[in-house]
């Protein structure tokens, strides 16, 4: 895998580029989260459980529990939410350049952080196919818990490792998977978009 690391004054970005993983097989991954979860970090990643489970072709406003240590030492218990675009600040959504897009929501690091849930912040990942495999961006943003550059640089060391490990694991899983043809066990979702920026709307997700 390829990387590059920017901060701006929103937040911090990875650009990053995969020969051999599809556009298909990321949407898959994020409904797909607890069959993956130690292979996608395994020195920091805890077994992950959800809080709102996946519906099938829909994983919006589904929320998982994703326990798990940084670089600086620090443990971390999340409660983290797909979000639906249409929620999510105007100008976080204007970074939206690809096609295929997941943005997860920071609420807290306790059962507290479901009652009124207001994030932290919020994940970007955006993806689309190329000639060789896949090309995509992940940025995070801090809004109500601000996040200094130094944060913003212990998140992508963290998150480098996750994308780059989806060259490692993701081909195979997905592959792995296919014979599962019930959908509560093997969920999926489409997450291409019609439209960028703060237009940008899914093409089968209401």
């Amino acid at each position: 895998m390829e990387v590059n690391i920017t901060q701006d004054a929103l937040g911090t970005h990875l650009d990053w580029r995969h020969e051999g993983v599809t556009a298909h097989m990321i949407d898959w991954f994020w409904s797909n989260l607890e069959k993956a979860v130690l292979l996608w970090h395994p020195e920091q990643h805890e077994p992950l459980q959800w809080a709102v489970p996946v519906t099938p072709g829909d994983p919006q406003g589904s929320i998982h529990i994703a326990p798990q240590t940084w670089n600086d030492g620090s443990r971390q218990n999340l409660y983290i939410r797909m979000e639906r675009l249409e929620e999510v600040p105007a100008e976080i959504r204007d970074y939206i350049c690809y096609e295929h897009v997941y943005i997860a929501a920071g609420l807290g690091f306790g059962e507290e952080s479901l009652i009124n849930p207001s994030p932290m912040g919020y994940r970007l990942h955006q993806w689309e196919k190329t000639d060789y495999g896949v090309i995509g961006k992940s940025s995070a943003f801090g809004t109500r818990k601000k996040e200094t550059h130094e944060d913003g640089k212990i998140w992508a060391a963290h998150c480098a490792q996750e994308i780059g490990n989806w060259g490692v694991f993701l081909p195979q899983l997905h592959s792995l998977y296919k014979p599962v043809k019930n959908p509560l066990f093997n969920p999926f979702a489409d997450l291409s978009l019609e439209g960028r920026g703060r237009e940008a709307r899914y093409k089968y997700m209401k």
